[in-house]
């Protein structure tokens, strides 16, 4: 899981961190100035490429001089770099953060309203989880970027769907096209029965119960989908609803589907499950299916993205975005307003989730025509529904929405409710589980 804290140790032991770093110099003849930016190490090599391509370009014609960074996620050593900055208050002028780094280094960041107000005119607003998380005390403090930013939908093998649960995936959610009428019918009732006819056939759903990001993802889309919210907006505890009692009871009996050893996932386990073809079903964006075209090609041509199961309250598919921020130390706010402006363009997104296979999800709600997302294959389509389609009904989720962030961001990152699904699993009761959960928000609401 990625932390979203790092102590004030680990920030000391790497304060030389930005410094240390080896840079790649974009240089022009006559540079007016210079801008420095740390962007996150794209986990498909060719988006490292194309991200270059693009600041060479801005660069060349700006005569600006860029120092830009591709710092990995491994070993949090981004993190890491974002807390050696922070605290020194020097490094790079622009700054990638992660999903919940936005609202914890608020303090440290430009506010950029200018930038987002005229992107928003220009293409429409971000969806509500960027402004969730990056919108506050009413000022924007970081850009929502597509690099890195990810959905979670569910990733089916089609033939194992078709022998052992008796559902066509790219029937339900063709390519090209709105969803069949059979889509209607994926919801959790179906989404169980399907789960129970594979763990029969010895192939279990890949979802995980760990303390992860991928786990509780999943597990926070599915509480949001029954409206079982455990903190509301206003920071009271709400467990003692139907609805978290209609959640537990449905998750009591859909853990019992999943294999032994889920609660000590990783976020690499289910990407594993399905590479390896144990797995007829997991939840992740284009990576796992992406890395199977390389070790199991029969695997990734049997792979067939969806939208999310319907709940009471509609579908909700999970959804992590990356954020660009300008520091308020910055010493060249300017150019750095102006390149984030530049990349944020849409002939620049689509370029860039071009050579990512369509990994990349654009933060604009009227982006999601990109054709790469009808191309890529094996098969073709494939990740078609990766994106949120307007006619799937579907919209965007953050676990732990809609509390306060300051208290959504403890309560993620002890995986909140993938741990009470694996206390279910354990054979606790659900009383025993939200008197759990009672004790333990009440620590982080206090």
């Amino acid at each position: 899981m990625i932390k979203s804290r790092v102590s004030r140790r680990k920030a000391l032991q790497l304060g030389a961190a930005s410094a240390a770093l080896p840079l790649v110099h974009i240089r022009t003849a006559h540079a007016a100035g210079s801008v420095s930016i740390g962007f996150w190490d794209h986990w498909v090599p060719a988006g490292n490429a194309a991200m270059k391509k693009q600041v060479d370009a801005w660069a060349a014609k700006n005569k600006v001089e860029v120092k830009a960074d591709f710092i990995t996620s491994v070993g949090n050593k981004n993190l890491l770099t974002i807390a050696a900055e922070a605290q020194a208050k020097t490094g790079h002028d622009i700054q990638s953060f992660p999903t919940w780094e936005v609202l914890n280094n608020s303090d440290n960041l430009e506010p950029i309203d200018d930038v987002m107000d005229a992107l928003q005119k220009q293409y429409g607003p971000v969806n509500d989880v960027c402004a969730y998380l990056a919108k506050l005390k009413g000022h924007w403090r970081a850009i929502p970027s597509s690099s890195g930013t990810q959905n979670k939908p569910p990733v089916a093998r089609i033939s194992l769907f078709k022998s052992l649960a008796g559902i066509d995936p790219q029937e339900m959610y063709p390519a090209d096209k709105d969803p069949s009428a059979s889509a209607d019918k994926w919801d959790w009732d179906t989404f169980l029965k399907a789960a129970e006819a594979c763990a029969k056939g010895d192939k279990s759903f890949g979802i995980g119960l760990g303390q992860t990001s991928d786990s509780e993802d999943f597990a926070g889309a599915l509480f949001k989908s029954y409206g079982a919210d455990l903190v509301n907006a206003k920071g009271d505890i709400t467990l003692d609803t139907d609805a978290v009692k209609q959640v537990l009871e449905y998750g009591a009996r859909f853990v019992k589907t999943l294999g032994s050893d889920v609660v000590a996932y990783d976020d690499g386990s289910n990407n594993r499950a399905l590479i390896s073809g144990k797995s007829a079903l997991i939840c992740n964006p284009p990576s796992a299916w992406a890395v199977a075209t390389r070790d199991a090609p029969q695997v990734a041509a049997d792979c067939w993205t969806m939208s999310s199961p319907k709940g009471p309250k509609g579908r909700f598919v999970p959804y992590l975005p990356y954020f660009w921020g300008v520091w308020n130390f910055s010493k060249n706010k300017s150019a750095a307003k102006e390149l984030l402006t530049y990349l944020m363009q849409k002939e620049q997104i689509e370029e860039r989730c071009i050579a990512v296979s369509g990994y990349d999800i654009p933060p604009f709600l009227s982006m999601d025509d990109f054709k790469v997302w009808s191309e890529v294959n094996p098969p073709k389509g494939t990740v078609y529904n990766y994106p949120i389609r307007k006619a799937s009904g579907a919209v965007s989720s953050i676990a732990m929405s809609p509390a306060p962030p300051d208290i959504a961001v403890k309560a993620y990152n002890v995986g909140m409710h993938s741990t009470m699904l694996a206390k279910l699993k354990s054979g606790q009761t659900a009383k025993q589980v939200t008197d759990w959960a009672q004790n333990e928000l009440e620590g982080m609401t206090r």
